[in-house]
């Protein structure tokens, strides 16, 4: 990959983190609802292989159907 210069650019190969900089974990599924990852997988990113990150991203799109949006208030309170 070039950079705006035309030089190359030295980037990793590596699966990248699928952090989006929204970091709110989910008070019950305890999963971020930014990066849908869980506590554990969000820690221990930086140590897992290419072959465990590809795991968890194919696991993330069916996990944002499973949150459910709490909404503020009184009200949200008083219907749990």
């Amino acid at each position: 990959m070039a950079d705006n210069n035309g030089k190359e650019v030295w980037q990793r190969d590596e699966v990248q983190s699928p952090c989006i900089n929204i970091c709110v974990v989910h008070p019950e599924a305890r999963i971020c609802t930014g990066c849908y990852r869980s506590i554990d997988e969000i820690t221990s990113w930086s140590k897992m292989s290419n072959g465990e990150r590809a795991d968890v991203m194919a696991e993330l799109p069916g996990r944002a159907s499973g949150l459910t949006k709490r909404r503020g208030g009184r009200s949200a309170r008083l219907k749990r």
